[in-house]
């Protein structure tokens, strides 16, 4: 599983990064985690406001921070 977290360094990019890894630790699963700050490569993905989380280049949300509950199941569901 590919996930990206598209921001650019902001204080809630980083929540979300934490929040990806905490989720993820909580599963059990192992994932390929990038974290993407180039401005260019966010809005090739059609992304206006940040964070946002992409799943196997899939765009799941944007602009904001979900709980680590929300996360593991928003993970469950784009496997």
């Amino acid at each position: 599983m590919e996930i990206k977290v598209l921001g650019t360094g902001c204080a809630n990019c980083k929540t979300l990064e934490k929040t990806v890894y905490n989720a993820l630790a909580e599963m059990n699963l192992d994932a390929n985690v990038e974290k993407v700050e180039d401005i260019t490569k966010i809005i090739a993905y059609g992304v206006m406001r940040t964070p946002a989380l992409v799943i196997n280049e899939k765009v799941i949300f944007s602009g904001r921070v979900p709980s680590v509950k929300e996360l593991r199941d928003i993970i469950a569901n784009n496997q």
